[in-house]
This record gives structure tokens, C-alpha cells and sequence, in this order.
């Protein structure tokens, strides 16, 4: 799968592709939620977002409301610092949201089944 990271730290963007190069993924990378739109608009082969909560300009959930605005219904999982739990009740259509943390590596490639899962239903 084709997956658009989008996180404005270069280090946890970085771990992010490497864990999802591991998982078989083909990885891009967007540095803010304006160059993820920028790479939505003009790749079609991205099949999957991965986002960071917390960037400047745009956050996470902002991008995700954004993209579903314009009609986009590509899984999305929101990366938070956060407690994920209430993010979701915040923003219940996300895919998944993820503790980021070093557990990452084990929980990212639940959270991208569950997200494949979600939107498979409600497509």
C-alpha cells in the first residue's frame, strides 16, 4: 500500500516510514498538513494517510475534516501525543488513532488494519 505520512517533526516522520517500509509499504513524505494536500491533489496512488495531531498551521483532526471535505474517503490514522480515546470521541469517522510512542511498532499496523477495515464498511 501507498501510505502519505504527514508529520512536521523529520525524526518521527522518518521512524514512521521505516516502520511502515518494514510492513512492505511504499511511504511519502508530507512535512505539514498543506503539502499533504498538495500530494493528495496531484498523486492518486496514495491509498492511506498517516498523521501527526499536532503540527502548526493544520492539525491532524483539521487535515482529516478537510480532506473528508473535499470528498476524500482514504483511511486516515491520527499519531497523538494525546489520549487517543478522546480524540476518537472528538473526531469518531478517523480510522484509527494511535498512541505515538515506541510502542508504535506494534500498534501501527493494527491501527492500519482496523483503518482498511472501517472505511472497506462504510464504502
Amino acid at each position: 500500500m501507498r501510505i502519505l505520512i504527514v508529520d512536521d517533526d523529520p525524526m518521527a516522520a522518518e521512524m514512521i516510514s521505516s516502520i511502515l517500509q518494514e510492513l512492505g509499504h511504499s511511504v511519502l513524505l508530507a512535512q505539514d498538513g498543506m503539502d499533504a494536500v498538495g500530494h493528495l491533489n496531484t498523486d492518486a496512488t496514495i491509498e492511506m494517510v498517516v498523521s501527526d495531531m499536532n503540527m502548526p498551521l493544520i492539525t491532524g483532526i483539521d487535515l482529516f475534516r478537510e480532506l473528508r471535505e473535499q470528498g476524500s474517503t482514504l483511511p486516515f490514522i491520527l499519531l497523538t501525543g494525546d489520549d487517543p480515546a478522546k480524540l476518537l470521541a472528538l473526531e469518531p469517522r478517523l480510522g484509527a488513532c494511535v498512541m505515538k510512542d515506541f510502542d508504535l511498532d506494534s500498534t501501527l499496523p493494527v491501527a492500519i488494519a482496523q483503518a482498511c477495515t472501517l472505511t472497506a464498511t462504510k464504502a
